[in-house]
């Protein structure tokens, strides 16, 4: 027998296309595999990790220790802390002991929930947005994703503020207490970059409320040209926060080894907070979500090197570069409508909805539908994950090598050419 919280979770796996298929596409060993464009990892730049990795980190004794007596914990916040002074650019720099190492972003997602929030309360984010916030927030914390109506237009204007005004009285008129405001930064799924002006508004917002703000800004790093004039560059909301805007004590930064440096395998998170009583509760909660000391030992050596970091992210950026502008030309070529000014992250919005299936059934399912005739034509994209206001809204994600693009693109098309 479980616990009635037992039975509830045991449920969550239950749910239509919750968790994606591999990836198992191999052109060589198995060219018949599965192409997956749902999960949002920089794949061509792993090699280049692990081949530092295996060259350049060395490990001690203490790396293999609880390292609590040690100074190995101590060497990652002091290079995080650099590193995002460098990166962020914030107008007060980025002290090493705001720095909350954990297991990942996931990891602290669940912290956060459980620190800042009572079961049940509820965390608010503009739509469309990355849908596991759900699961990071709500499989521990029980904390529910609270969404405010926007479009991936209107979602990065200063207007974005009056949806979550609306949001914030709906929730609390039907008995949800919001308690933050997490926003992505670069975002996912849509590839842009905040303006300054709507970050502000955003951060006035939170302050008038009293609410927390999260700014998840894992992609900070994964900003690339992509030719056109119309993007916007990436502000940190550190660069802009001051105590007239909002209260220090309520903006926290997430930040991690997932995305920028494409080793998510690693389970390196960082949470940036100037509020004391928070990195004190993470402190606590931390004993069921620390970071290995052979972890800390890699992140550490990584980020203590300068040279490497400039070249892997400059490599990086080149990569995204290329392989957007692929993934774009072809859309573009095929008729598909994906939202434009894209800049950053490894994803491109697009709007298939003129191509749902079965006309006749409920619109959830017709795009249920088409997800599973790309899965048969061994290629795969995650439906309804990103909670569009309309069904038909796919996050397809580029950041592959590009002969394994262009064979993804290929299935991809020859599904929607049949339907």
């Amino acid at each position: 027998m479980l616990s009635s919280r037992g039975i509830k979770k045991a449920e969550l796996p239950k749910i239509p296309w919750r968790y994606a298929p591999p990836h198992t596409y191999n052109k060589q060993s198995n060219p018949a595999g599965l192409i997956s464009f749902g999960m949002a990892e920089h794949i061509p730049m792993r090699a280049e990790i692990a081949k530092y990795i295996n060259n350049k980190v060395t490990f001690t004794e203490d790396s293999v220790g609880y390292g609590s007596s040690s100074s190995t914990p101590n060497r990652l916040p002091i290079a995080v802390a650099a590193h995002l002074n460098n990166i962020l650019q914030p107008l007060s720099p980025v002290e090493p002991e705001t720095v909350v190492v954990a297991s990942g972003i996931t990891a602290i997602g669940s912290m956060l929930g459980f620190a800042l929030a009572e079961p049940t309360d509820g965390i608010l984010v503009s739509r469309p947005v990355y849908g596991r916030f759900e699961l990071d927030h709500g499989v521990e914390a029980d904390v529910q994703i609270v969404y405010a109506d926007t479009d991936p237009e209107e979602a990065f204007t200063p207007a974005v503020v009056d949806k979550y005004e609306t949001a914030l009285q709906r929730a609390e008129d039907e008995g949800t207490k919001i308690r933050a405001v997490l926003i992505v930064n670069p975002h996912n799924p849509v590839g842009r970059c905040y303006p300054a002006e709507t970050l502000r508004a955003i951060l006035r917002f939170c302050n008038r409320h009293s609410l927390h703000l999260i700014s998840d800004e894992v992609y900070a790093s994964c900003v690339f040209d992509s030719g056109d004039p119309r993007a916007v560059p990436f502000t940190s909301v550190l660069s802009i926060t001051t105590p007239e805007l909002i209260d220090p004590d309520l903006v926290h930064l997430l930040y991690g080894f997932s995305k920028d440096f494409a080793a998510g395998g690693l389970h390196l998170g960082f949470l940036i907070t100037q509020n004391t009583a928070l990195r004190q509760a993470c402190k606590a909660i931390l004993r069921l979500h620390n970071a290995s000391t052979a972890s800390i030992t890699i992140g550490a050596t990584i980020l203590e090197d300068q040279e490497f970091m400039t070249q892997f992210t400059q490599i990086a950026r080149q990569s995204l570069a290329s392989t957007y502008r692929l993934a774009t030309a072809t859309l573009t070529q095929e008729g598909i409508n994906y939202v434009k000014r894209g800049n950053a992250g490894f994803f491109i919005y697009v709007d298939l909805s003129p191509y749902l299936p079965y006309p006749d059934r409920p619109v959830r399912e017709r795009e249920f539908a088409l997800a599973q005739k790309f899965l048969d034509a061994g290629v795969f994209l995650h439906p309804g994950e990103e909670h569009a206001m309309e069904a038909g809204w796919f996050r397809l994600v580029f950041a592959h090598e590009e002969e394994v693009l262009r064979e993804g693109l290929t299935r991809l098309i020859g599904v929607l050419r049949s339907v």
